[in-house]
């Protein structure tokens, strides 16, 4: 075997559908919002990297891929950045260079935990890996159980104004440590996964605590300051690879932070400038669209570098068989389902496309029967394989993988598209658009994985020099691009266009 050789994922085709795939998720991502809808572009862009990678031990942990891409990517979008967007869009010298600065802090932040779940099945055996599941699913009921049942009770009026901190996310993480305590109490074990998830846990709380609450730093008032508790975060999550001797996710996290970092203040540059060509868009869209395709170049670079230097895994055998079958349902009926049923109250019965009500009951009731024959039959279907494959499923890897992505694909753009009924023009920049890039990504997908791609290993790298590299490249290039965006936007505003905020001015300066 070669001591060196190039990962097909490097390749410009593998790149580019990877790119497409963060880029349609982060585009659907702006119809649907906040963390559930971030959860899109993670597992699109984690699978396309693991079916492209030319490894086929990922290839079996696509369903994991795609769990963890999803929930990695998701953390960022607790943060609120429509302020902050619009500090870029003043023409006060100050507020534009905090603004990208900021902006580019916030896809930093994204970017670093994104990275980091992607990598996660790359790096971890199987026992680690899929001793997450047991606490995060504890997790997610108890979250369940307090947004459906426990809130609904007793609180029905809503939560008491009081318990609106900073409009950050405190009583989620809460639930969160809550929870696994619960989990740790009863298994009377701290495994490393549960330990991973409450010292984040713990960093968001002390982020918080001390940026927000002791010293009173606030990004973007009156809106959340989830940015001080995501950046404890990262901060533990980055500490806590540091001390278990896995460097190649702090690497990976801190590679894929700089790609999105840079991405996000590119993708507001061309929204921030993008108006004074005198074209008439939906600038906003191109924006998330910009930052998810930079982003995805990230993770497809990241994880081609791995592909060829991390050690293979045998056929994943033994425990917690059960931890892919429900990946995959996660992936397909819960991501879909919280995402698609907002359809309902959100722009169904606002555009009219549906009436007020059923036979007498409401649309949401219809629909919500609607999703559980649906999930009946698909959680069906997945038992039965279990038992025995259904011949309808791909005997191959990758041939199971390409389904459950273009499914996957397919299902989102569909219920997206009928959020926006009825069509109007000025949405083919964003559906339009993102059809198309769809076509792209599943021609791609299927014309460039190959079942008899074969990778090489080269040589271990010393993470810790990739690393440093990293950071002091990146920090460059952060340095260069804010100041050289703040620069663009400043010479191509003419005046506080619509949505322009100011922070540090209380009025417009007058421009030269």
């Amino acid at each position: 075997m070669p001591s060196s050789v190039r990962s097909p994922l490097l390749a410009p085709a593998a790149v580019l559908c990877v790119a497409l795939s963060l880029s349609m998720g982060w585009g659907v991502r702006g119809n649907w919002g906040h963390e559930y809808g971030a959860m899109i572009p993670g597992a699109l862009a984690a699978l396309a990297a693991c079916l492209l990678s030319g490894r086929e031990d990922w290839r079996r942990r696509a369903a994991h891929f795609a769990f963890f891409g999803a929930l990695g990517w998701s953390f960022g979008g607790s943060m609120s950045y429509g302020i902050v967007l619009g500090y870029t869009r003043s023409d006060s010298t100050p507020d534009v260079f905090y603004g990208f600065a900021m902006v580019f802090l916030i896809g930093f932040l994204w970017g670093a935990v994104g990275g980091a779940g992607v990598g996660l099945p790359a790096v971890l055996d199987r026992d680690r890996l899929t001793e997450f599941y047991p606490p995060l699913l504890t997790a997610f009921t108890a979250w369940a159980a307090w947004d459906y049942l426990i809130a609904p009770i007793a609180f029905p009026q809503g939560l008491p104004e009081s318990w609106n901190w900073y409009d950050t996310d405190w009583l989620g993480v809460l639930i969160l440590i809550v929870a696994v305590l619960a989990y740790v109490s009863v298994k009377r074990r701290l495994s490393p996964a549960s330990s991973l998830i409450l010292q984040m846990a713990a960093g968001w709380w002390l982020g918080f605590l001390i940026l927000v609450v002791v010293f009173g730093l606030r990004m973007t008032p009156p809106r959340s300051d989830n940015w001080a508790g995501c950046l404890g975060m990262v901060l533990a999550m980055l500490w806590y690879f540091h001390r278990n001797k896995l460097k190649v996710l702090v690497w990976a996290s801190l590679a894929t932070a700089f790609f999105a970092g840079f991405g996000f203040a590119f993708g507001q540059s061309i929204q921030a400038s993008g108006p004074a060509s005198g074209i008439v868009t939906n600038w906003w869209s191109i924006m998330e669209q910009t930052f998810g395709f930079t982003s995805g170049v990230g993770t497809a670079v990241v994880m081609g570098l791995l592909a060829t230097r991390l050690p293979r895994f045998e056929p994943d055998q033994g425990g917690r068989a059960w931890t892919g079958p429900f990946a995959f349902g996660f992936v397909t009926l819960v991501i879909t389902y919280i995402n698609i049923s907002k359809n309902v109250s959100k722009a169904w019965l606002p555009n009219k496309v549906i009436p007020e009500s059923i036979y007498g009951l409401s649309p949401q009731w219809w629909f919500n029967v609607a999703y559980a024959c649906l999930a009946a039959v698909v959680i069906a279907l997945i038992l039965r394989h279990q038992r025995q494959p259904l011949a309808l499923v791909p005997a191959t890897d990758l041939g199971r993988g390409q389904a459950f992505y273009l499914l996957f694909l397919w299902w989102i753009l569909i219920g997206n598209l009928s959020r926006v009924l009825p069509f109007h023009p000025h949405r083919l920049v964003t559906e339009g658009t993102i059809h198309v890039n769809a076509c792209i990504a599943t021609l791609l997908l299927l014309f460039v994985a190959r079942e008899r791609d074969v990778v090489g290993e080269s040589p271990q790298p010393d993470y810790r020099a990739w690393t440093w590299r990293t950071v002091a490249i990146g920090c460059a290039c952060a340095v260069i691009a804010i100041s050289l965006f703040a620069v663009l936007s400043l010479v191509f505003v003419d005046g506080p266009p619509p949505g322009a905020r100011f922070r540090f001015v209380t009025e417009a300066v007058p421009t030269q």
